[in-house]
């Protein structure tokens, strides 16, 4: 059609422990039951396309009782449509860790490769020429140097920071193309049904501790 205007092609790409503890630190842990493919499609523009929704995580080895909710929620994630969104995974590794004050030893988690997954991925969709605009939903500032390689290496596309709530980076902020906040209004919009049935009938449930008290105060 004449003078239609060709949609800008759009890819989300999300930090997952940067999106989950920006809605958990905020108090709005009641909307960590997030579809992620509305929710890619609700923060878009109505002249975008979006053309893919890449989820960057790590699984929880403990406690046991958030390794659930994570599995949960993960499982969820899989009744989606597969075509559109894909999951990426980093891990944990176990750092020794001495409390100042008591002086007592343990060992801490601590999530590797995210950040590097996100920017190996980003590159390679601006190499294959894959979206014309990139919205990344971090507040992680170590993707500063894979902002500024795809503007560099790809004048033509940019990246769009979409900072979790509660949460922000002024190094994000300074390298791409504009950012701004995600809202509750958007989170609450976006929300997967309680009770998700698969495939083969197994009922996944959104997990109840997330609408408890604890999880609605901010941290």
């Amino acid at each position: 059609m004449p003078g239609k205007r060709t949609p800008e092609r759009v890819i989300v790409y999300i930090d997952g422990f940067n999106l989950y503890y920006g809605i958990r630190g905020s108090g709005l842990g009641r909307y960590l039951w997030l579809n992620l493919c509305s929710f890619s499609q609700k923060i878009i523009k109505p002249h975008q396309e979006l053309r893919a929704v890449r989820y960057f995580t790590s699984r929880v080895a403990k406690p046991e009782s958030k390794r659930k909710r994570q599995s949960a929620y993960l499982e969820a994630l899989q009744t989606l449509d597969r075509s559109m969104l894909s999951i990426t995974y980093g891990n944990y590794q176990s750092a020794p860790f001495k409390c100042r004050h008591c002086a007592r030893h343990s060992e801490v988690q601590n999530e590797k490769q995210t950040d590097v997954n996100i920017a190996v991925a980003m590159l390679v969709d601006a190499f294959r020429d894959r979206f014309d605009k990139a919205l990344l939903v971090s507040a992680d500032s170590d993707l500063c140097p894979a902002i500024e390689a795809v503007h560099c290496l790809f004048p033509a596309k940019r990246v769009v920071v979409c900072f979790p709530p509660g949460r922000a980076s002024k190094e994000l902020a300074k390298v791409s193309g504009s950012c701004y906040r995600i809202s509750r209004a958007t989170l609450r919009q976006c929300q997967m049904p309680p009770i998700i049935e698969t495939a083969n009938g197994f009922k996944l449930r959104k997990p109840e501790y997330w609408d408890s008290p604890a999880y609605q105060r901010p941290h």
